[in-house]
């Protein structure tokens, strides 16, 4: 019997693990380039990266338009590779700067190049964002501030999936001392209990409270158990010396003031 003779064995080298935990480089992202790019081209990516970041000190974000800006938080995440694709895919699937930072992770991570690294620099913008909203309110009488408020509970909830029940709590200077979201609920229903409510602005020794909420829809318009259930609440209150100052309902379409409709 004859012997055969060695055969030449082929071993592929496993995909390399990128900066931002997508897997590469491959036919389909190649393009992105790789943790490998040659001199030149590591130049020319540093070079790009420097003249946004002067562009930025210089003008501010005024100076650049959403891709870039986009650009700019990507650098951390993804420290050797050209981000200006990705960036405007994103762009692209969720239409500005704002819906790209309040995305839900797992529709981040549909796009070809987020990894958790990328996800985790947006959060962390989203949350900066917030912090820094919630704290120019926490300073003042919030009545004084609407505008304010207005801006951070669209912020703070109104690109949300599921609907949520948030309460300001106030005290008797109408200033914050409490922000709470009290219930999480569907796309078009949040479980709310009128005895809670009351209970805790009692335990917070909070004499007002806002109720917000936010419709997934888009669409602020409130509904009738919405209106019901907002007058359930302000019978209980008033006989303890809670009062409702407002029913805030947001959308990414903008809000309903439930004061403003005269349903107060």
């Amino acid at each position: 019997m004859r012997e055969s003779g060695p055969r030449d064995l082929k071993v592929s080298a496993p995909a390399a693990s990128l900066a931002d935990g997508s897997r590469g480089p491959s036919h389909e992202t190649e393009a992105q380039g790789s943790l490998l790019e040659a001199p030149a081209t590591q130049s020319l990516i540093s070079g790009h990266r420097q003249r946004l970041r002067d562009r930025f000190r210089k003008g501010g974000a005024e100076a650049l338009p959403d891709y870039e800006l986009l650009e700019l938080v990507l650098f951390r995440a993804i420290p050797r590779r050209d981000t200006k694709g990705l960036a405007k895919r994103l762009l692209a699937r969720f239409g500005s700067f704002a819906q790209v930072v309040n995305a839900p992770d797992a529709r981040l991570k549909e796009v070809t190049g987020v990894g958790d690294a990328v996800v985790t620099e947006l959060r962390l913008v989203r949350a900066a964002a917030l912090r820094l909203m919630q704290g120019e309110i926490a300073t003042k009488p919030l009545l004084s501030s609407w505008t304010q408020v207005l801006d951070y509970l669209r912020a703070v909830q109104g690109f949300e999936e599921r609907e949520q029940f948030r309460i300001l709590f106030l005290d008797k200077k109408n200033r914050l001392i409490a922000d709470e979201v009290q219930g999480h609920g569907t796309v078009d229903h949040t479980p709310v209990y009128v005895r809670e409510v009351v209970k805790r602005a009692l335990e917070l020794a909070s004499t007002a409270i806002i109720l917000v909420h936010n419709h997934p829809s888009g669409d602020p318009t409130p509904s009738r158990a919405d209106i019901d259930m907002t007058r359930m609440i302000v019978n209980a209150g008033k006989p303890l010396g809670v009062q409702v100052h407002d029913h805030i309902i947001v959308g990414r379409a903008g809000y309903a003031s439930f004061r403003a409709m005269q349903l107060l």
